[in-house]
């Protein structure tokens, strides 16, 4: 299955259904099962705002840096669409609240990903762009 390695605590707000957009500078003609795995890299508080702090809290993560999985498969999609971030922010199925969870500025991609299924924080070892995990 392809997967793809992302910072937390996005890949955790992925897990938790909170996330459906995954921004990033390049497109891809992939579509189908994802793995989203958090990397190793631990989250810097300074990077989250007051409404993916709410929203993690509201989860459990009371200790939100520390507590999320890291180095770990924590859920697998579908990765249904890519559009450009000027026409995703204007879907009628776009939530304000994904402005939050993401790099919506011109220029960019915004990756549709349905079908969340948490994984139970299977380790593996990720890497840059798409790579291969067995589940």
């Amino acid at each position: 299955m392809k997967a793809i390695t992302l910072w937390q605590p996005w890949a955790t707000l992925i897990a938790l259904n909170l996330k459906h957009f995954e921004t990033r500078s390049w497109a891809t003609n992939y579509r189908g099962p994802l793995a989203i795995h958090a990397a190793k890299r631990k989250a810097d508080n300074s990077e989250m705002n007051d409404t993916i702090r709410k929203c993690l809290m509201s989860a459990g993560y009371e200790h939100y840096v520390s507590d999320l999985p890291y180095g770990c498969v924590v859920c697998t999609v579908t990765l249904a669409a890519v559009y450009p971030t000027e026409q995703a922010t204007n879907l009628p199925f776009f939530a304000i609240r994904e402005r939050w969870f993401g790099d919506f500025t011109p220029g960019r991609f915004a990756w549709r990903l349905d079908n969340v299924l948490q994984v139970a924080n299977a380790p593996a070892r990720g890497s840059q762009g798409f790579w291969e995990w067995q589940p």
